[in-house]
């Protein structure tokens, strides 16, 4: 009985040390395992045994991390203020360059992606940011992705989610967009008047090879003008119509004799 007693404390060391030795990694995680402080080599997943006291074991997540990028002041090219922020999605890929090359590769990243993003985004104008936002997103990654390659992640996808302007800058972008749209206005209004002349000149041209034409286009202007009716005509005749009965009324006449001098 006494042996048992003094057994205990020795069993129970001992099962400590078994428990603290042992570690379970998930299907996502591997361990950085550190022998007497040197790198020894990447773990799991699974159940990993370490020699307690001599080895030491760093998790890491091999999933996709979604970080939010804080709104950043940004002065594009053409001196316009404005707040931007983006959210990062990226993965250690190598997991010993992650925990030896870098101290808290999270914050390293997070850093690296705000003053990337002020620097990408100072380079183009106020335009580019409304309307090329999947360049610019292509153009963050690939910065991105290169710098962190040495701590063994991967950058895959950087989207800028929102660009905030002040009220000023938003009434200025309004009245642009007006005086676009006047502009278009006027010069399809523009494009019309000078297609319809022409369609104008072509008909005048054939009018004036043919004549009779006229005399038809005129009767139909006063059949349209007939159809409403509550309305009073009054419209001459046509020259060509009424010079003929003009000559033959002057034909037709008696000459009158002169009046005789006054003596």
């Amino acid at each position: 009985m006494s042996v048992l007693f003094s057994l205990g404390p020795v069993l129970l060391l001992l099962a400590l040390l078994a428990a603290s030795s042992l570690r379970i990694l998930r299907e996502y995680e591997r361990g950085v395992v550190f022998q007497l402080g040197r790198f020894w080599r990447v773990k799991g997943p699974g159940l990993v045994i370490l020699i307690p006291g001599i080895q030491q074991m760093v998790r890491i997540d091999l999933r996709i991390v979604v970080m939010d990028v804080p709104s950043q002041d940004v002065i594009s090219r053409d001196n316009v203020t404005l707040k931007v922020n983006a959210v990062l999605y990226f993965r250690v890929v190598d997991p010993q360059r992650a925990v030896i090359q870098v101290e808290q590769f999270l914050a390293a990243t997070s850093q690296l992606a705000q003053t990337t993003l002020r620097a990408v985004l100072g380079k183009h104008t106020l335009d580019e940011m409304l309307s090329e936002r999947e360049r610019l997103n292509l153009d963050l990654q690939k910065i991105l992705d290169s710098q962190t390659d040495a701590w063994g992640i991967k950058v895959t996808n950087v989207e800028i989610k929102h660009v905030d302007l002040n009220d000023s800058m938003i009434r200025a972008i309004a009245r642009q967009a007006e005086a676009e749209r006047e502009r278009r206005a006027k010069v399809i209004h523009a494009e019309g008047e000078l297609q319809s002349s022409e369609k104008l000149a072509q008909a005048a041209e054939v009018l004036a090879r043919q004549p009779l034409a006229i005399q038809l286009r005129y009767l139909e202007t006063l059949t349209v003008i007939a159809a409403d009716k509550n309305s009073t005509i009054v419209f001459p005749l046509p020259m060509d119509i009424v010079a003929p009965l003009l000559e033959a009324v002057k034909r037709g006449a008696p000459q009158t004799p002169a009046p005789a001098p006054a003596p």
